[in-house]
């Protein structure tokens, strides 16, 4: 017999949950095949299987409360003699020899046990036959009864993708006259959430009949981490804000400029203005290295390069991707790897070294209409900014007044580590990176 652990994902992961089981009891157990789907804080990942073997027991049905990383949750049958239950399923009256699950990297090379998964087997409405496809596919296949198996992925090597689901839903709904169901485009929904309708036993007040019609949605891992972890950087950190407009018109010249040129010479890479934000605010910061730092109660720690971390919003929450030695790269180098990150981190497949740390972080509503906010500082960070819609106001110049594209930046700071002074030159720096863009690219 072999204990199947639940698996650890980076610093900080104590709790797992398991999202559905890919084998059921008695089934035997091939080399790569998918265990079972298990959501953690950060990101869902895959138990696969190490060897051939039979699955013995479940101890951890899908859907239970979060199981404490390195815990029991199923055990596998092996033909080391153990176990007289496994019938004809290997030679001697055993089961074949198995090893304990495993997860592989991105690579596709296998890593030790308990280390993050980021296959893409998916299991199919049948639950036999299996295809390539990213893990918010098959989320989102299951919610609006799509067959994998009918489609044709878009993606790399033929993976279904998100996108690939929400066609095939908008083909279907048009071919029967129904109206399709909204696909979590802006925020995808993960595995169907429990319902949970609950009435009360007297009806005492208006209160008591209004919580008689709440839908109850059960938290995921990750929204509650979402939850801790904000109300203790707003509790925790004394939060100061620094708000400057930025004129914006140079930037965007240069924006189309570069994209004219890039479809000229034939590359698919298009610049988005979050590129172009993400790589000026690492410029800056390079250039501002006190507010590159981390509080510790007995020092403030140097961080050694320049890493953004970007919010990006998934159907459970909020994560922050991060782009290390911005300052080191190149424009191109950075687009291409925050667009990697982003659509890993949608699909739930970032590593922990790819969120974990970070200089500071640049959260954009811009896209939204939303023309300035104040963000809540991502810990062990000290400072992060926040960026509002690009829009015409009247603006004064030289005494004559003039419509000019402007845009809002706020800078919330942790006060232990960055004062005032520290805080308005830092966005000083930046106003100038981002009105002068040019000085700052070359």
């Amino acid at each position: 017999m072999v204990d199947i652990l639940m698996p650890g994902v980076g610093a900080g992961t104590t709790h797992g949950k398991i999202i559905q089981w890919f084998k059921r009891t008695g089934e035997t157990v091939s080399v790569g095949d998918v265990l079972a789907e298990i959501e953690t804080d950060k990101a869902v990942i895959e138990l696969e299987a190490f060897d051939e073997g039979v699955l013995s027991e479940i101890l951890v049905q899908a859907g239970d409360q979060e199981v404490a990383v390195g815990e029991r949750v199923a055990v596998l049958a092996t033909g080391d003699g153990e176990d007289g239950d496994a019938g004809d399923a290997g030679d001697a009256g055993g089961a074949p020899a198995a090893a304990p699950a495993r997860q592989e990297s991105a690579s596709g090379k296998p890593s030790a046990p308990g280390a993050p998964a980021t296959g893409t087997v998916a299991e199919t409405p049948s639950g036999l036959d299996r295809v390539f496809a990213s893990p918010s596919a098959r989320r989102l296949a299951r919610e609006l009864d799509i067959d994998l198996n009918s489609l044709q992925g878009s993606g790399p090597r033929g993976r279904v993708v998100r996108i690939d689901i929400e066609r095939a839903h908008a083909l279907s709904a048009g071919a029967t006259g129904r109206e399709p169901v909204a696909a979590p485009g802006v925020a995808p929904r993960a595995a169907p959430l429990a319902v949970d309708r609950t009435a009360p036993d007297t009806p005492a007040d208006a209160d008591a009949d209004a919580d008689a019609d709440a839908v109850s949605v059960p938290h995921s891992a990750m929204r509650k981490t979402i939850a801790r972890r904000l109300q203790e950087s707003k509790q925790q950190l004394p939060h100061f804000y620094l708000t400057v407009d930025i004129e914006m018109g140079r930037l965007m010249k240069l924006r189309r400029k570069l994209n004219d040129m890039l479809a000229a010479s034939g590359d698919p890479l298009r610049l988005s203005l979050n590129d172009m934000l993400t790589h000026l605010v690492g410029m800056a910061v390079a250039r501002c290295p006190d507010i590159n730092v981390r509080w510790t109660p007995d020092a403030l720690l140097r961080n050694p390069s320049v890493d953004v971390a970007v919010a990006v919003a998934t159907g459970k929450g909020l994560i922050t991707p991060i782009v290390r030695d911005v300052a080191g790269k190149r424009l191109g180098q950075v687009a291409r790897e925050l667009g990697a990150k982003v659509e890993r981190a949608r699909d739930g497949r970032l590593a922990p070294a790819d969120y974990e740390g970070g200089s500071v972080t640049l959260s954009n509503l811009g896209m939204h209409g939303v023309r300035e906010f104040s963000a809540i500082i991502n810990p062990p960070q000290v400072a992060i900014i926040a960026v509002g819609a690009v829009e015409e106001r009247p603006i004064v110049k030289k005494g004559k007044l003039k419509a000019a594209h402007m845009m809002s930046a706020t800078l919330s700071a942790d006060h232990r580590a960055v004062d005032g002074e520290l805080g308005a030159r830092f966005l000083a720096v930046l106003k100038e990176s981002i009105e002068r863009p040019l000085m700052s690219l070359l």
